[in-house]
């Protein structure tokens, strides 16, 4: 039986986004609990955004180098989330919420995926995406080549993808899922409804491909 790419689509601030988001195909949702981040969202409507999903579409809170407190807050409001690290943070403060969790890893050359992973062993996969400055991928693809064949992990390919491109990397890299924030937007924070279900496709398109 041919692998199911399963879809992430990150940095939802609208009801009505999130509701096309679920119809276009998204296997999980991400809500940003960064204040810096033009996405950013408080716990609290992260919560309500949430509440909209039905059964098998999964939230994720996006968190950066928060504190144990916030992270709380998040929780407290989506109690059935996966949280996402995208800072800083050392395997202590990932596994201290007890919670699955997904580490993210800005790739750059010399960044050694392998040592992450063993580092981080109850992490349910790593989320890979461009090296800038700041957090955050900020649209940005990267060297699809830097990934190693032997990830002991699930990978989740991030960085600059779009409907567009997405074929490709599902295709070359065959995640086990990928994850799209700005390639679907109109706006920052402003998720296109057509953007969404014609990359869904794409990736459901490649996976026929790739059989």
């Amino acid at each position: 039986m041919s692998h199911r790419t399963r879809i992430k689509i990150c940095g939802l601030t609208r009801e009505a986004d999130v509701d096309d988001a679920v119809a276009a195909g998204a296997d999980a949702l991400g809500f940003v609990l960064y204040p810096r981040s033009p996405r950013a969202v408080v716990a609290e409507r992260a919560g309500a955004l949430a509440r909209r999903l039905p059964p098998f579409v999964t939230p994720v809170l996006l968190f950066v180098n928060a504190t144990p407190a916030e992270i709380d807050a998040g929780l407290q409001a989506v109690p059935q989330a996966l949280l996402q690290f995208h800072g800083d943070e050392t395997p202590e403060a990932c596994t201290a919420p007890g919670r699955p969790y997904l580490r993210a890893a800005r790739m750059a050359p010399g960044v050694d995926l392998l040592d992450l992973a063993s580092r981080h062993p109850q992490a349910t996969g790593l989320l890979l995406d461009a090296h800038v400055e700041g957090y955050g991928g900020g649209g940005k693809a990267f060297d699809w080549s830097l990934i190693p064949a032997d990830v002991p992990c699930p990978v989740v390919l991030s960085g600059g993808l779009n409907p567009a491109s997405v074929t490709d990397g599902v295709l070359r890299v065959r995640p086990w899922a990928v994850d799209v924030s700005s390639g679907v937007e109109s706006a920052k924070g402003i998720k296109d409804a057509a953007l969404m279900r014609r990359f869904c496709q794409a990736v459901r398109d490649a996976d026929a491909r790739a059989g």
